[in-house]
């Protein structure tokens, strides 16, 4: 008589392994992630509350006296004020100018891979070259203003070591309004990401039916209707997407201005990355360091959550 329960033993501990498995494949991501991720940002977020200001390490507690002194800070409200304009400005023109190359390219005009591919070019570039590249074509003596000079244009801009600021209002310790120095980086920004934006729309695109188009030609609907009332919604989804994507690095920017403008005049291109990494890395303050670090998770998370949250209620539903 054969022993069941001999049989079924092996079985169990088979089905129990089958189980564990998966758990045990991605065990060590959530401890490597939850170490180096989630870790190092709660120890940020502790060192933010004290007085760890110089190379001798301290952990007195003062509670949120380095925000408060961030936010009163003049280069602070700079940053954030720069980093609000340039963020409309950059998500704005860049989902624009690459819907605008997408609609080209979909034509299947003549050299479509051609095109195709000296658009998405920017792309395989690092925004340290492309700060170098464009900090030399918008230089007050060199680049684009050289040309116009030559061509008889007694008056050029400044570009990106200009000062001004429109409109000129008066809030807190700064001037609010838009620092026309941030268009000189928003510009170099643009021609780098646009290429990423059209290859999105057009993917979208291209995966629009046929069909759809040509029922509403049917219907009696011109170009430009079929393009706000059909390819639009299609292209929605696209859209938030690249919205995430694009809001997300322009919020942690640094390399760019890095390697393009540095803090600028008066701060007018300064940006939190840049104030945070002289703060820690030159400055020795670490604990306002890690305060503007934790402030710019926060802008990111703004962003980010809300969206995720959208798309976890979209799939329950």
């Amino acid at each position: 008589m054969i022993d069941t329960g001999s049989v079924t033993a092996p079985r169990r501990r088979n089905r129990t392994i089958a189980r564990m498995a998966p758990i045990l494949m991605i065990l060590p991501s959530f401890v490597v992630i939850g170490i180096f991720v989630y870790g190092f940002i709660a120890w940020t977020g502790y060192v933010s509350f004290t007085d760890w200001n110089t190379l001798v390490k301290s952990s007195n507690w003062i509670g949120f006296d380095n925000y408060r002194f961030l936010f009163q800070d003049f280069r602070f409200q700079s940053d954030l004020r720069n980093t609000l304009f340039f963020t409309a400005l950059f998500i704005g023109l860049s989902m624009m100018v690459g819907l605008f190359l997408a609609r080209i390219v979909d034509t299947k005009v003549r050299g479509e891979v051609f095109f195709r591919n000296v658009f998405i070019f920017p792309m395989a570039l690092s925004f340290i070259v492309t700060g170098v590249i464009w900090q030399w074509i918008l230089s007050p003596k060199t680049g684009v203003n050289l040309i116009l000079k030559n061509i008889g244009f007694t008056h050029v801009p400044d570009w990106f070591v200009s000062t001004q600021i429109i409109p000129k209002v008066h809030t807190g310790q700064i001037d609010f309004g838009m620092p026309m120095a941030i268009i000189a980086v928003v510009v170099a920004a643009v021609w780098q990401m646009t290429g990423f934006a059209m290859a999105m729309y057009l993917a979208g695109l291209r995966a629009i039916p046929e069909d759809l188009r040509e029922a509403a030609r049917v219907d009696g609907a011109a170009e430009r209707q079929i393009f706000r009332k059909v390819i639009l919604p299609q292209l929605k989804p696209i859209s938030m997407s690249l919205i995430i994507i694009l809001a997300h690095v322009s919020l942690k920017i640094f390399d760019l201005i890095y390697a393009m403008t540095g803090p600028g005049a008066m701060f007018v291109t300064d940006v939190p990355g840049m104030y945070m990494f002289e703060t820690t890395f030159r400055g020795n303050h670490y604990a306002q360091g890690a305060g503007i670090a934790m402030v710019m998770l926060l802008l990111v998370s703004l962003v980010i959550v809300p969206y995720l949250i959208s798309a976890f209620r979209k799939e329950k539903s």
